[in-house]
């Protein structure tokens, strides 16, 4: 009789040779594909971001006006100028003092306010809608608006108001305290509804179990409020304040339609000193070393605020 020779059954493939059969640039095609997708971000950002920036600095050591090709360095003269120049020195203080004041009081404001908006009344969305709308046109526009509201002429809307009563006019962006009050009110005036519907909905995202819960316990309103309400909307405090002070310490078109940077240097930012300088002036290099030191100030900020925003949200965590 003839033997047959029978193969040996072969079983499943073990997966180490299943990966050794595959093709050898299977697996590097999958690790060079997150990259092929981030090279288009990577480009746009050395070429918008990180060559204008290196240019910046290296310009805040020269004489360069923005015409010439004659640039000689001048070491740290552009900076010297900028500390001993007090009309930009105003401009910061003024900067900085929108920054905190408007974070402060819009937060102060919105919060109570989205507390309010959440509850039912008759009308509460046309009423959401108004507070919204009122941040929605542009900073510009309103700063035009309300300089007409606030013109220290006896034309002036609100002067105009005022003497029916038989009151004198007031200055209201011809004195320097009270524009810088004005710029900040407008501010926070048209701030305070959109952020109050970002809390709103963070409001809204809280769990109906903890009012109930509380409720059976004898909470009142004021001890719900601060120990379920404010402890739940600590992460929408850190965007609110993020966008809050970014947009602070870069703002320029309010201050300057409402009142140009016066009455003198009173409501002078840091943004339009760096366009006067650079652009009106021809002072290229002052000009950047103020946008060099207005970077660092905002990297400090920043840091500072998601350093805070961190050690909050342990607290409440």
């Amino acid at each position: 009789m003839t033997q047959v020779d029978v193969p040996p059954t072969t079983g499943p493939v073990p997966a180490a040779a299943r990966s050794k059969a595959r093709r050898p640039g299977r697996t590097a095609g999958r690790t060079w594909a997150p990259a092929a997708f981030l090279l288009p971000i990577a480009a746009v950002f050395v070429v918008l971001f990180a060559v204008p920036l290196a240019q910046t600095v290296y310009y805040s050591f020269t004489d360069f006006n923005g015409f010439s090709a004659d640039v000689r360095l001048v070491g740290l003269a552009n900076y010297r100028t900028i500390f001993n120049d007090p009309s930009l020195l105003t401009g910061l203080g003024f900067t900085l003092l929108y920054a905190i004041a408007t974070t402060v009081l819009i937060t102060a404001l919105a919060i109570p306010l989205a507390v309010v908006l959440n509850r039912k009344f008759f009308g509460r969305s046309l009423v959401r809608t108004v507070f919204f709308f009122v941040g929605v046109p542009s900073q510009v526009i309103l700063g035009l608006v309300w300089q007409y509201i606030f013109s220290p002429l006896n034309n002036g809307a609100l002067n105009s108001v005022l003497a029916k009563f038989g009151m004198d006019p007031v200055p209201w962006l011809a004195d320097s305290s009270v524009a810088r009050a004005c710029v900040i009110f407008v501010a926070v005036w048209a701030g305070v509804g959109w952020h109050a519907m970002l809390y709103l909905a963070y409001l809204q995202a809280i769990p109906a179990d903890l009012y109930e819960q509380s409720q059976v316990d004898g909470a009142s309103g004021r001890q719900q409020f601060f120990h379920i309400t404010l402890p739940q909307l600590v992460p929408a405090v850190v965007v609110s304040s993020f966008l809050l002070i970014t947009n602070g310490v870069k703002v320029y078109d309010l201050p300057y339609a409402m009142t140009k940077g016066g009455p003198g240097y009173a409501t002078n930012t840091i943004t339009q000193s760096i366009i006067v300088q650079g652009l009106s002036q021809s002072n290229y290099g002052v000009g950047s070393a103020l946008a060099v030191l207005f970077t660092l100030a905002c990297l400090a900020v920043i840091l500072l605020q998601l350093g805070l925003a961190g050690a909050v949200s342990k607290r409440f965590a």
